[in-house]
């Protein structure tokens, strides 16, 4: 079978760490081109990653016929344009989030490459959890009764430090919002279904005007702590808050993650720091942990091993496999553009009600 030629756009570290890997051990891929504005860099990966294709500018590889699917993991501001160029040259996709800076963007990004019949998908990696598929099978067998309510917490204790381009609007849209936040937005309406209105704030703790070396540099534009209530089609629930400066939140670097939904009947508990164990608990009892069962700690048919590597991170590289599986079988890859264009309207509309004051009513239609 033709393998599947990859190419990545953005060569920084989210590439090295998540998809490379991901690449690497699907028999039916390989990774034979990088792109990147950094020369520099792109050397170190030729080394790195055993490749010699290499590009400067992302016209280059979108044209270039000995790429088939394409990585993006680059700033949020350059995914529309490098998205719209790819699409046209016939790649298949997946792109980082937020799809782009705002939710037109998405809709544009998921509108071209279902027109061109392209494979697309968006890096939600936390659907790939293994806790968190087992979750979402508790919740679509009913085995937590009725879902009432959804809730989410994401806090990391990072540096008060520059983020670079992360921490300005026009290169990043937003900061926590669009950049933590939106996995969990995604997660909850994967699990509970569409939601129909949403009120939120966010706001900005930290200046971030000096860079890791002391260096003065412009302030942060962008919010550090977000927090949303929703209400679902289906009447239930859901709150979120996220910040990357909760203090004593470090975890080895991953953070403390916390996604609950609570049925009628049970509630059931997602946590990065453990994906391969769920807190489980039916009505009049307390919660208590349980191993995922072993058909959900990878995805139907990836070769990765679950006993191998660190949790928290290897259930990331199941993301590639999606796609590939999605190309070789012409089928949709999960989740896809539409899934990203549609939290990134739930996100839009957080900034909104916090300008406002007021909640926003939701048209998730994006066809």
């Amino acid at each position: 079978m033709k393998k599947v030629r990859f190419g990545i756009i953005g060569a920084g570290a989210v590439s090295d760490y998540h998809h490379v890997p991901g690449i690497r051990m699907d028999r039916r891929a390989e990774l034979v081109a990088a792109c990147d504005p950094n020369a520099e860099l792109l050397e170190k990966r030729r080394n790195d990653w055993k490749i010699d294709r290499l590009y400067t500018n992302y016209e280059d590889i979108a044209q270039d016929p000995q790429v088939d699917a394409v990585i993006i993991a680059t700033p949020n501001d350059t995914h529309h344009p490098i998205a719209l160029a790819c699409i046209a040259g016939g790649k298949h996709i997946m792109a980082e989030k937020p799809l782009g800076l705002n939710a037109q963007q998405s809709i544009e990004m998921y509108q071209a490459a279902r027109d061109k019949g392209v494979k697309h998908m968006t890096a939600f990696t936390y659907r790939f959890a293994p806790s968190m598929r087992y979750l979402k099978h508790l919740v679509k067998s009913g085995m937590l009764g009725q879902p009432r309510h959804f809730r989410s917490q994401r806090f990391l204790d990072w540096p008060e430090t520059s983020w670079g381009w992360r921490q300005y609007k026009a290169r990043a849209g937003a900061g926590d919002l669009f950049d933590m936040t939106i996995h969990r937005i995604d997660l909850a309406m994967d699990l509970v279904g569409p939601l129909s209105a949403i009120c939120g704030a966010v706001a900005q703790f930290c200046p971030r005007d000096k860079t890791t070396d002391g260096k003065s540099c412009p302030p942060s534009e962008v919010d550090d702590w977000s927090a949303l209530i929703g209400r679902f089609e289906s009447g239930a629930v859901g709150v979120w808050e996220g910040s990357t400066v909760m203090k004593g939140y470090h975890h080895n670097g991953f953070g403390h993650e916390w996604a609950e939904v609570n049925g009628d009947e049970a509630s059931a508990v997602y946590r990065l720091q453990e994906p391969n164990v769920i807190l489980v608990g039916k009505t009049g009892e307390t919660m208590r942990p349980l191993e995922v069962p072993k058909e959900y700690l990878v995805i139907e048919g990836s070769p990765r091993n679950p006993n191998e590597g660190v949790p928290s991170t290897v259930f990331r590289y199941d993301l590639v496999y999606e796609l590939v599986s999605a190309i070789v079988e012409d089928r949709p890859a999960l989740p896809g553009f539409d899934h990203g264009a549609q939290a990134q309207i739930v996100a839009d509309a957080v900034l909104r009600s916090n300008e406002t004051g007021e909640w926003v009513k939701l048209d998730l239609n994006v066809d």
